[in-house]
């Protein structure tokens, strides 16, 4: 069996030195490395050039999303290529896992999809580097979805369409879920995959992700929540009962009696349960991350009636 032809298809804006780590990971094991930027101020571009990767510059009149640079990336691939390495700026690939990936891709012929460990680099710099380093330990085997670093089969990407490119964040598994219902699968191999640098020292950061994970879980039901799958429609729930409803109702109580805002020990209660199995730290940040998702939730659907009102405005 040949070796196949493996491209790389790196995004980012304003990584700096994060993103010549990552594009020097890279260097000599693929066979074409494209480098897609959106925008940045940094010199990312003119740096990615002279290591030899090709650059492809987002049109600016556009809005940036990170589905529409991966898209980009895939338009400017080679015709030979058969599979495709996505990484965002920020990560170094580990050694050894392109070679790895391909040579499960090879032997498995319906994965559309592969990915290993991503790990943050520096976890102990703040609690919310904690925080993504412990997401990232998705369980080892065939999965539902993948994340930005994975291996495609392009194939398979062409076939399901490609990214989404509307959505602000969520875009892999939209697109994982469309690999699936057409018959394709998607891994999760117990190897090392990439270092991922978040830097997110301060709870704003955080705060400002979890709110776009909510946005993710509501646009992500509403595109295929009425499917088998039931896509994102219990976090969509969970977020909005925990950090909307429920403070809602608690609130709304305590203006009949002061003695109904006890109901509010619900949330310790809730990070008490939760802490047995993941730990106090993850439960504190768990519960406390329904309140920013909800958020993102409920602006989704505000900005979706808006959008549908002013069309019936238009109309008439």
């Amino acid at each position: 069996m040949s070796a196949p032809v493996i491209a790389a298809v790196v995004i980012g804006r304003n990584e700096g030195e994060r993103l010549i780590r990552c594009l020097r990971s890279l260097q000599g094991q693929v066979q074409q490395l494209i480098y897609v930027d959106s925008g940045s101020t940094d010199g990312s571009a003119a740096a990615a050039r002279d290591l030899g990767a090709e650059v492809v510059d987002l049109d600016l009149s556009r809005p940036f999303t990170a589905a529409r640079a991966r898209n980009a990336g895939l338009a400017a691939l080679s015709s030979r290529i058969e599979l495709v390495q996505f990484a965002d700026g920020d990560c170094e690939l580990a050694p050894g896992w392109i070679s790895a990936a391909a040579d499960f891709m090879q032997t498995h012929p319906r994965a559309a999809a592969v990915c290993g460990r991503r790990r943050e680099r520096f976890p102990e710099a703040s609690v919310y580097n904690r925080l993504c380093d412990a997401e990232w330990n998705t369980p080892v085997g065939e999965a539902t979805a993948c994340g930005g670093d994975a291996m495609m089969r392009v194939a398979a990407v062409y076939t399901a369409g490609g990214y989404r490119e509307g959505l602000i964040a969520g875009e892999e598994p939209e697109l994982c879920l469309r690999l699936r219902r057409a018959g394709w699968q998607v891994w999760r191999l117990n190897a090392e995959m990439t270092l991922h640098d978040a830097q997110m020292l301060r709870f704003g950061q955080w705060w400002n992700r979890s709110r776009r994970a909510g946005h993710a879980f509501a646009e992500g039901a509403a595109l295929h929540g009425a499917g088998p799958e039931r896509h994102w429609v219990a976090e969509t729930r969970r977020a909005l009962a925990w950090g909307a409803v429920l403070p809602a109702a608690i609130a709304a109580a305590g203006l009949a009696s002061p003695y109904l805002l006890l109901a509010a020990l619900v949330y310790p209660a809730q990070i008490l349960r939760l802490s047995r199995r993941m730990g106090t730290e993850q439960a504190l940040f768990s519960v406390l991350g329904k309140f920013a998702e909800a958020t993102g939730a409920l602006e989704f659907y505000w900005r979706r009636w808006r959008g549908r009102a002013r069309g019936i405005l238009e109309y008439k």
